[in-house]
């Protein structure tokens, strides 16, 4: 049934002992305006685990159309970091370049359910992009939102 509900696509990243890790998630939500938190969920089992459970600083990055590649690559690949694309951003977490925005936070709980994980970050530092259509994953792909005919 969750494939049929449109996510906005992000990549999460961190530092461990100054290598940095990350992973592409859909799972990125609001939690709180004051102050500023956001939630994600991850697998336990995921190669960027060890990083999140033991980092106290990470960062998520938006992304949009024009980023589809980054997704994959975070997603599919285990050269995430080889390249230009990113480089060290405060508290050390590894900022990804020509995003739709970032923002670094601090890790205020870890949520542990089975072989899963809900974590909870309150933003420190961030930055917008350039303004443009977002990136979306739906129907086990991803996709862009359409204007509607209507208008308000």
């Amino acid at each position: 049934m969750f494939r049929r509900h449109a996510a906005g696509v992000a990549i999460i990243t961190a530092n461990l002992n100054g290598k940095p890790f990350g992973f592409t998630a859909t799972s990125v939500a609001s939690l709180s305006a004051e102050p500023p938190r956001f939630t994600f969920n991850m697998a336990r089992s995921s190669s960027s685990w060890p990083a999140i459970a033991n980092a106290n600083y990470i960062g998520v990055h938006m992304l949009g159309l024009e980023n589809q590649a980054l997704a994959d690559r975070f997603a599919k690949t285990r050269d995430r970091f080889e390249g230009d694309h990113w480089e060290p951003g405060p508290f050390d977490v590894p900022i990804l370049k020509d995003v739709a925005g970032w923002l670094v936070g601090k890790i205020q709980m870890r949520l542990s359910f089975e072989n899963n994980a809900v974590v909870v970050v309150e933003v420190v530092d961030g930055q917008v992009g350039d303004d443009g259509a977002p990136l979306l994953y739906h129907g086990g792909g991803y996709s862009q939102p359409r204007p509607l005919d209507y208008e308000i």
